[in-house]
């Protein structure tokens, strides 16, 4: 499997044939440019993860990707007219090969008095679990974690907590396309993680990939 950030939560996951783009959203363009997409999956519908003029330049230039999210944003997309398919929490699909596993239906509590909206995690190839906004566990072994660890609902001691609670053999940051103080946060992250196990790989935004 290989990883691939793009920024913020825009990621490609790749293996077999399938290469999937999540979450394009406002902080990011460079997936306005991917090409030979086979899937996109869209966690949650804030704007920092479901942005319809970068959606709809994705689909212009992978016009065979298909949409997959869960019935919050899926109503959203019906409006935009924009073809989708379900996958969410307990649900499973095999995209070209590759098995995805929906987790969670709640976006992390912002502030109690907004309201919550729907967020479906996701598990590529019982590897790679991308949460989305949200600290849901899978309760199962997890090769690779995105870790969200910048955002007005996050604690930085929240964030360090659930990667330990998730126990992956590595984590790398996401949620982060508009944190100042990247390095501190890069640097507090090995500091806490790895002497427990978890290796935290720093990876910059559309310069680094990962391959497992």
């Amino acid at each position: 499997m290989k990883i691939t950030k793009l920024g913020h939560c825009c990621l490609i996951i790749e293996e077999g044939g399938a290469k999937i783009l999540t979450d394009p959203g406002y902080y990011t363009e460079t997936q306005n440019s991917v090409r030979r997409l086979t899937h996109v999956l869209i966690t949650h519908e804030h704007q920092d993860h479901y942005h319809v003029p970068s959606l709809r330049q994705v689909l212009a230039n992978n016009p065979g990707a298909k949409v997959y999210t869960n019935r919050a944003v899926g109503a959203l997309l019906a409006k935009e007219e924009i073809a989708y398919e379900f996958l969410e929490n307990g649900q499973k699909k095999i995209l070209d090969g590759l098995e995805v596993e929906g987790f969670g239906t709640d976006h992390h509590v912002i502030y109690g008095t907004l309201p919550v909206v729907m967020n479906t995690g996701y598990f590529f190839g019982n590897k790679f679990f991308y949460p989305g906004d949200a600290f849901t566990n899978p309760n199962r072994a997890v090769q690779l974690l995105g870790l969200p660890v910048n955002a007005p609902w996050l604690a930085v001691s929240e964030a360090l907590d659930y990667a330990q609670r998730v126990k992956p053999k590595a984590c790398f940051p996401v949620h982060d396309g508009n944190m100042v103080r990247r390095e501190t946060l890069y640097r507090l992250s090995t500091m806490v993680l790895e002497p427990v196990g978890i290796k935290f790989l720093p990876l910059e935004q559309g310069e680094v990939e990962y391959e497992f």
